[in-house]
């Protein structure tokens, strides 16, 4: 079963990620003799339950005179959870990942990374880690996303007979007896992620794509997984039932998404009630163990990474995996793989893989992105002042949006992003433009308080915004919104503020870009830190006017040309969180 190393473990993790570690020196020095021109030592960091199979092989490899032309190869190989590896190859490169957070700041990040999903290798890429893009990672294992279910409660619904989908799981979810299904944290997690989406993907099938059934239906089914989301897979594993009892079945969780590895590894305990894997139609996408060789390495150690690459394709690496639980990157298994009850057959198995070498290049990075930050805005709780530009220039007309100018493409997008937000968020209202309240550029339309009494306020407002014929009182009312969030400052909660704007500051007597840097330094409070997202609309907003002022707030400016992807940009910014160390 695979280990956890985030919380308590972040230490272990970092560990996990030094290059140099005790017994590599060793290795080194056994490859030392007169047939060694050179030498080279290749860091592979591999997702835990794969690591024992390719750390094998690599020995066996150094063993047997692993080299390249006449430069001896050694290979050190760590375990390593896929978020810890992902938090320090972002800290690298720049990218952010929702639900991720910052990377130890003495991790260092290997020459050879396989994590359990190209989803990381897709999500990394989408954050900004521009450097990836040729980056895709070659499968070397499969194991497939199943719905993991105590048999009993599993029987109840017609396994292993009846052929199940996620639209049946969604009626148990969603239905007035729910059954208890639960998560890990889909943006910590390639299983959770990959059950997330095709749980979603159910939910937004109903009535239609795109209705407000569908949209009801997703919320519902996202809430309600997590109500029993977990960070760690071992605590979820830890919540299935341990007795027989009916009421103990009743009680304990009843669904989760996990890997065909994870089931098997869960049952080989002989636990009093084992689990069921439910391999639900349509296919989710399998956990495809991609060998990602990370940019910057030197070409010695790319060439050495080929060739233990094809010590990874072998028969004998397939029967390593199968120890392991694994099956090959076809789907089909080796020697001893012991598959659960009701698995399909490896030719069958193998259809529902991404071809293999194209994990990273197959998945969709658009529906990735949309299901993080959708499960982070609709899980996650927060205090948000929304500001919204009213000046003239938001009256353009959007050929995109059926006529509809600017102001209304951006109010439908709030519109609509409120209902993801539940009761315990807080969230106010402001306009701005210049003089819109006297000599003030900015006005508050609603306050900031709970959605349990606030909700309808909200959407009165949004309602209620019109354009004026002012100009872009921008820094001014930066600063005023930073002070109104900072006055009740929230502890618990990610206190910030998120602007939209289609221009520069156009405000003659409004403070320069100088003044307001200096005075969001001075009320800058590090225990008390308060974002500012500004999302630009237009090609009218200038990405070096803004990023200096998200800069100074852990935020970051979102710009789009194209004004009827805002409702995606805005999902992203509040998606958007402060890093929290690892």
């Amino acid at each position: 079963m695979r280990s956890s190393l985030r919380g308590a473990g972040a230490v272990a993790a970092a560990t996990a990620l030094v290059v140099v570690v005790a017994g590599s020196w060793f290795g080194y020095q056994q490859l030392a003799g007169p047939s060694c021109s050179g030498r080279i030592q290749l860091s592979v960091a591999a997702v835990p339950e794969i690591a024992p199979a390719v750390k094998a092989a690599a020995d066996q490899w150094v063993k047997d005179g692993a080299a390249v032309g006449d430069t001896c190869v050694a290979v050190n190989v760590a375990a390593a959870e896929p978020v810890d590896v992902a938090a320090a190859v972002a800290s690298k490169h720049g990218a952010t990942l929702a639900g991720v957070g910052q990377a130890s700041g003495t991790a260092v990040t290997p020459d050879i990374w396989v994590p359990d999903s190209s989803t990381w290798l897709v999500r990394l890429k989408s954050g900004g880690a521009t450097a990836l893009a040729a980056t895709t990672g070659t499968s070397i294992a499969r194991s497939p996303v199943v719905v993991a279910m105590p048999e009993p409660v599993a029987a109840r619904i017609g396994w292993p007979d009846k052929k199940l989908t996620w639209r049946d799981l969604l009626a148990q979810v969603n239905s007035s007896k729910a059954l208890r299904a639960g998560i890990v944290e889909p943006t910590q997690d390639a299983a959770g992620l990959s059950g997330l989406l095709s749980l979603s993907a159910a939910a937004g099938a109903t009535g239609g794509a795109g209705s407000a059934q569908a949209q009801e239906a997703t919320i519902g089914a996202l809430r309600a997984l997590a109500t029993n989301r977990s960070s760690l897979r071992q605590d979820l594993l830890a919540r299935f039932p341990r007795s027989s009892d009916p009421t103990t079945i009743a009680n304990g969780l009843g669904a989760a998404a996990l890997s065909e590895e994870d089931v098997i590894a869960y049952n080989s305990t002989k636990p009093p009630i084992p689990l069921a894997a439910l391999y639900l139609e349509p296919a989710p996408m399998p956990l495809d163990y991609p060998f990602a060789v990370l940019p910057g390495i030197e070409p010695a150690k790319a060439s050495a990474a080929k060739v233990l690459f094809d010590v990874l394709k072998t028969p004998s690496f397939r029967d390593r995996l199968a120890a392991q639980s694994l099956r090959g990157p076809d789907g089909n298994w080796g020697d001893g793989f012991q598959a659960p009850r009701g698995a399909p057959a490896p030719a069958v198995g193998g259809s529902s893989a991404p071809p293999t070498g194209q994990g990273a290049a197959e998945l969709d990075p658009n529906a990735i992105q949309k299901a993080t930050s959708t499960w982070s805005v609709a899980t996650q709780s927060g205090r948000m002042l929304a500001v919204i530009d009213v000046s003239g220039s938001m009256k353009e007309k959007v050929a995109a949006a059926n006529g509809a100018t600017r102001l209304q493409v951006t109010v439908a997008a709030a519109t609509q992003g409120l209902q993801l937000f539940d009761d315990s968020w807080s969230i106010g209202l402001w306009t701005f433009s210049t003089n819109l309240n006297g000599s003030q550029d900015y006005r508050e339309v609603v306050p900031i308080k709970p959605l349990s009494s606030n909700r309808n306020s909200l959407r009165q407002g949004l309602a209620s915004i019109k354009p004026s014929s002012g100009n872009t009182g921008l820094y001014d009312t930066v600063l005023a919104a930073y002070r109104k969030v900072q006055e009740d400052w929230e502890p618990g909660k990610v206190n910030s503020i998120v602007l939209f704007t289609d221009g520069k500051n156009d405000d003659d007597n409004g403070i320069s870009q100088k003044d307001l840097l200096a005075q969001l330094k001075k009320l800058r409070d590090p225990e008390q830190p308060i974002q500012v997202i500004i999302i630009g609309i237009g090609t009218g907003v200038s990405q070096a006017e803004l990023e200096p002022i998200t800069a100074i707030t852990g935020g970051r400016p979102f710009i789009t040309a194209d004004p009827t992807k805002i409702g995606e940009i805005f999902l992203q910014a509040i998606a958007l969180r402060p890093p929290a160390p690892r």
